[in-house]
């Protein structure tokens, strides 16, 4: 059974940084696309940045030069790394499947604020 934990996550100042991890188990993880998304409540949960098992990146253009997705197949863990963080990057952070199975983790808050 697919188990993903998340932390990492807390209140930081605009301009700030945050790095989450992602505990991934029950999965195939070297050869799995792994994805963070976040959820605004009102908004749908929407995909942020995906790495391959190539370890290539694929970031929305809103994170471009901002943020980078990790990972370590020998830990099965992901990371994002969250430089000069916005007011508009307030949001629950997850970590799934770029095709997310339905046992999602808790998430971790992140919340930029002054």
């Amino acid at each position: 059974q697919v188990q993903l934990v998340e932390s990492g996550g807390g209140l930081v100042q605009p301009g700030g940084s945050l790095r989450l991890s992602c505990a991934a188990s029950g999965i195939d993880f070297s050869r799995s696309t792994m994805t963070w998304y976040r959820e605004v409540p009102g908004n749908e949960r929407e995909r942020v940045a995906t790495v391959f098992s190539s370890h290539r990146q694929l970031l929305i253009e809103a994170v471009k030069g901002r943020f980078t997705i990790s990972r370590d197949d020998a830990k099965n863990m992901v990371y994002l790394q969250m430089n000069s963080l916005k007011p508009e990057d307030t949001a629950v952070y997850y970590c799934n499947l770029y095709l997310a199975r339905p046992n999602w983790g808790q998430g971790t808050h992140v919340i930029v604020s002054s």
